[in-house]
């Protein structure tokens, strides 16, 4: 069952997001519409009958929006097209690693580094000075939940987890993660709960969407050899 879970506490940085933004804008200039000018901009166009013009709107708030726009994001994540859906998805995680703080930004970038290349205890320490620096930075919390996952210490990442969940209640990254978590614990009741609430936040999730039907697959077989 644990082998079957991917984890979703993902560690994309705000450079790979940004890369990833341009990549976008590049693939599909021909087809967009003028992009965004400005916040209000971008809002409205939202709003737009034309999927390329709410594709444009998406990629101006990933690149300068803030979490005052990450509801409407959300909205988003139950669009009728599946790109806006994706797109939507992308730009909440960038405007989420949006810290306010360049030198914030660049500690962030090198825990992610540290932790991608299996530096657990470095990339610890890196995403701790980011919380003691801004300690209302949700994404900071995320980080070093996320290493303290795949480094085996599974309370401290509930702890955190916790944290990004007082900051940002819709993160349904730290929601997966928990569920993650948990299922390492083997407290699959709990898990299931998890993954629930992000399939609340965010119905997009596939990985999440096995991961629940795999747990209660797991409980109906352990209730009938309990019978």
């Amino acid at each position: 069952m644990a082998a079957a879970v991917s984890s979703l506490m993902r560690s994309s940085s705000r450079p790979a997001v940004l890369l990833f933004v341009l990549a976008l804008m590049i693939s599909a200039a021909a087809a967009f519409a003028d992009e965004p000018r400005s916040r209000e901009a971008a809002l409205a166009a939202l709003a737009s009958e034309e999927t390329s013009a709410r594709l444009e709107a998406i990629v101006w708030l990933a690149n300068h929006g803030a979490m005052a726009d990450a509801p409407r994001l959300h909205e988003l994540l139950r669009d009728a097209n599946p790109l806006v859906r994706d797109y939507s998805e992308r730009a909440l995680w960038a405007i989420w690693s949006h810290s306010g703080d360049p030198k914030i930004d660049e500690v962030m970038a090198r825990g992610v580094e540290e932790m991608q290349s299996g530096e657990h205890a470095a990339a610890i320490a890196t995403f701790s000075e980011v919380i003691r620096r801004k300690p209302d930075f949700a994404e900071g919390w995320n980080k070093r939940a996320t290493v303290y996952y795949l480094a085996g210490e599974y309370e401290k990442s509930i702890a955190d987890c916790a944290e990004v969940l007082k900051r940002n209640p819709a993160h349904f990254g730290a929601l997966a993660g928990l569920g993650e978590v948990y299922v390492q614990l083997e407290r699959y009741e709990e898990a299931l709960g998890w993954f629930r609430k992000a399939l609340q936040v965010n119905p997009n999730m596939l990985a999440v969407e096995f991961n629940v039907r795999a747990i209660e697959q797991l409980l109906a077989e352990k209730g009938s050899k309990q019978i």
